[in-house]
């Protein structure tokens, strides 16, 4: 089950109190009396909409586009159903899950028995309305709750299983059998949410510290839940401020952007862990939470009206749309979630249009008409490999449905443009046939994630891991790439080859590297430049490495790579998923090697390759040391994923083919360099011509300024980790510059990714009269060889820009 299904809260007046309460309104009888303060909407009507948000309502099975979803749930409720334990003496509900008091075993019983009732209470159904089932999940509820998981229980192992996990399932598997609980039941349970999450601003292991980004969300949506099960409107209000954080003067509010650490920060990055990219999981999870929230509390004594809800609002586009590629969400902003079978690419792109069409009916008709929009041209340009209706749920399916069928609605253009993620190292490039996207990594944002047993092998994800997305290969990443691909061979990473084991609990989840630099700077949303100061893990490993977008092709350069370790250091170009039965040919300089098995080569001085149907490959001064090889590579998932929590991977080998193409730098080189340009979907014949005639240049690739030049473009790109000069640019210091000049004058982009300087200062290679446009933060001084003095104090990696004539 996904983080999106996990999530749920409860209600609750305490013992006798609850009791009565639901005595005098005689529960599941809407026409009950007891309402919020001034009027409202009466509790049992809120329990009814919570129940339908959460189904989704009535479904025709005869509907194709339900079936499969209906089909999935009465499946799995059977699966587990079936396997339970329903004996009198029982000592476990599920042999798999080990002792009952075991927290990793009792959240994943709450969460099946959940799945029991969703199915229970989802019209279309097998399972609806089956008493015999209702009467098993309601006497397990009991089990667990006198066994396992009560406000009297001792904690141990994972927090976030007794605070959000269990009673998020618990909760809304309240909701669904809310006439079938007994009372005095609910009342134990809803004890038991009040003891182990009974704030949205509190972790009960770390009470000195408040709750951010997506776990204040889910403890939100939890107390929503509780204040409607229990008919208490003081809960409501608790969960509404906890919304807001009220108690800390907003400072934690989800309705606010953040200048470092959890949540989202101004340019539209979202972390979480304190340093971890994390859009498409936890972002997609606070982005559901606060939707469910939000739409619980309508009408109700905790109705949200923060004026600050809007910075929620605009989120939807600024942090989640570049990071959606139609049918699947980036896995460069997923954490160690990439490494779960049961969560992948596509599964977050699900949970996302759930969570945005859901915010959307809290949202003023301009968001709604903008996001559905994009959500209609997101599902309609989806692969068929990557069926919307096939891994919604109902309510998704529902709302999915409404944005098709409304001829309103334009389904908006896959995006086209570039955007630099100051706040978690990230650079995203959209193209109308392709998207490129870069991890990097710093002492502000993590290299990777691995805690509880997952994404045991993702090392060198934030080390300049490159993605390349192709409309027609929508399944690369999603294609067993994790289990199966080389953890050394990433594309975009310079490693040394070092043999790695998954990081210690002793050594903690999160890696932090020491470097300052990492990010760039873009100019005019199309071109940019990327630089991250490789400090490697284990190793005495440097690099300088930086990237060059440049219109439509992306140049790589890597300078000063030294190291001392006695062991081979490599970058990789290429190292691309060709599936079980993929093209798998290989072409260099024109030369296309014979056969389609296992290919493995030196190739010196080539000039060019090319991978039929993904891209071309320019080596803009030869390639000395530049190997070639085509395999098939096998692993299982559960040599990356041994979770409790998601009950890891498992144990089938997946066989898949890859081409790669890298640099070996050799054993301990010193000032070690390489260069290449990527052209995505670009044909043989056009990779050729490029590079007989490369519309771009390098000028300079050293440890002081690495620089690329566009004669086509009128563009100088560089980035200086010191003083410099390159193709008549000049700075004083380190920064990613862009200079383009055209008929319109020259425009200048700057930053200083390693956030180091006060101010830099750039002489620029073309003379300007006067400065017509700039950010406050710059000023000028024109003349033959014009001066441009940059206040990036401060400014967290932001690109700062200006206009000359």
């Amino acid at each position: 089950m996904t983080r999106r299904l996990l999530i749920g809260g409860g209600a609750g007046l305490s013992g006798a109190a609850l009791v009565t309460a639901l005595l005098a309104m005689g529960r599941g009888d809407t026409s009950g009396t007891l309402t919020r303060p001034g009027g409202g909407v009466p509790f049992p009507s809120l329990v009814d909409r919570a129940r339908a948000l959460i189904t989704g309502g009535a479904a025709d099975p005869g509907d194709e586009d339900y079936a499969t979803a209906l089909g999935s749930l009465s499946d799995a409720a059977t699966v587990f159903w079936d396997s339970m334990d329903r004996g009198e003496g029982r000592a476990v509900l599920w042999p798999d899950l080990g002792p009952v008091g075991d927290p990793a075993g009792f959240n994943t019983a709450y969460h099946r028995l959940l799945r029991l009732a969703l199915a229970w209470a989802t019209p279309g159904a097998d399972q609806y309305g089956d008493g015999a089932l209702a009467d098993d999940v309601t006497d397990a509820l009991a089990f667990l709750h006198r066994e396992a998981f009560n406000a009297d229980a001792e904690r141990t192992g994972n927090w976030y299983w007794w605070e959000i996990g269990s009673p998020g399932a618990l909760m809304r598997a309240c909701v669904l059998l809310y006439d079938q609980i007994p009372t005095a039941h609910l009342a134990h349970y809803l004890d038991t949410v009040d003891r182990w999450c009974p704030d949205a601003d509190v972790r009960l292991t770390a009470p000195e510290e408040s709750e951010t980004g997506a776990n204040r969300a889910d403890k939100a949506a939890i107390l929503a839940l509780r204040g409607i099960i229990g008919g208490d409107a003081d809960k409501l209000r608790l969960a509404r401020d906890g919304l807001s954080d009220a108690a800390n003067g907003g400072e934690h509010s989800l309705f606010r952007t953040v200048e470092e650490g959890d949540g989202f920060h101004p340019d539209g990055s979202f972390v979480q862990h304190g340093s971890v990219p994390y859009t498409g999981a936890y972002g997609t999870g606070l982005l559901d939470s606060v939707g469910l929230a939000v739409a619980l509390l309508d009408g109700s004594a905790g109705e949200v009206d923060d004026p600050d809800l809007p910075v929620l609002f605009d989120t939807v586009e600024r942090a989640f749309a570049p990071f959606m590629e139609d049918g699947l969400l980036m896995d460069c902003v997923r954490g160690r979630s990439i490494a779960r079978p049961g969560t992948r690419d596509f599964h977050q792109a699900v949970d996302l249009v759930s969570a945005v069409l859901q915010l959307a009916e809290a949202a003023p008709e301009d968001y709604r008409g903008r996001w559905s929009a994009l959500v209609k041209g997101w599902i309609e340009r989806s692969a068929e490999d990557l069926p919307y209706f096939g891994r919604a749920g109902v309510a998704g399916i529902r709302r999915v449905k409404a944005v098709l069928a409304d001829a309103s609605v334009e389904a908006a253009p896959r995006l086209d443009g570039t955007r630099v993620f100051a706040g978690m190292d990230r650079l995203v490039v959209r193209r109308p046939g392709w998207s490129w996207a870069l991890s990097m990594s710093s002492n502000r944002v993590a290299a990777y994630e691995s805690g509880n047993g997952e994404n045991l092998r993702g090392w060198y994800t934030g080390d300049g891991m490159s993605y390349l997305y192709l409309p027609e290969d929508p399944v690369q990443f999603s294609d067993e790439f994790w289990p199966t691909a080389d953890p050394y061979r990433l594309p975009g990473t310079t490693v040394d080859t070092r043999a790695r084991v998954p990081r210690t609990d002793a050594e903690g989840a999160v890696h932090l590297p020491p470097n300052d630099v990492a990010g760039g700077a873009v100019l005019a949303d199309r071109h940019a430049v990327a630089a991250m100061d490789l400090m490697a893990e284990g190793s005495s490993l440097r690099a300088k490495k930086a990237w060059f977008v440049l219109g439509d092709a992306i140049t790589a350069l890597g300078a000063d790579i030294t190291a001392y370790d006695g062991r081979s250091v490599q970058t990789t170009v290429e190292h691309r998923n060709r599936h079980a039965d993929g093209d798998r040919r290989i072409t260099v300089d024109g030369v296309a090697p014979a056969g389609d098995g296992d290919l493995a080569t030196v190739i010196e001085g080539a000039r060019w390759a090319h991978l039929p149907g993904v891209a071309g490959y320019v080596f803009p001064s030869g390639s000395p040391g530049l190997r070639v090889a085509r395999e098939a590579r096998s692993g299982a998932w559960n040599d990356i994923e041994q979770g409790p929590t998601t009950g890891g991977g498992d144990t089938e080998p997946r066989t898949r083919w890859y081409a790669t193409l890298w640099y070996d730098h050799g054993i301990s080189p010193t000032g070690a360099a390489y260069a290449y340009t990527l052209l995505p979907k670009a044909s043989e014949e056009a990779t050729a011509a490029w590079a007989a005639d490369p519309a771009a240049t390098v000028l300079a690739n050293t440890a002081t300024v690495q620089a690329v030049a566009s004669e086509p473009l009128g563009l100088v790109a560089a980035h200086f980790w010191q003083a410099g000069e390159a193709g008549g640019l000049a700075c004083d210091g380190p920064a990613s510059v862009l200079v383009q000049r055209t008929d319109e004058g020259i425009a200048v982009a700057v930053a200083d990714p390693g956030r180091t300087a006060e101010t830099v200062t750039i002489e620029l290679p073309h003379a300007a009269a006067e400065l017509i446009e700039a950010d406050d933060t710059v000023t000028a001084v024109p003349g033959d060889r014009p001066q441009l003095t940059v206040a990036v104090g401060g400014s967290r990696g932001a690109t700062h820009t200006a206009r000359l004539r």
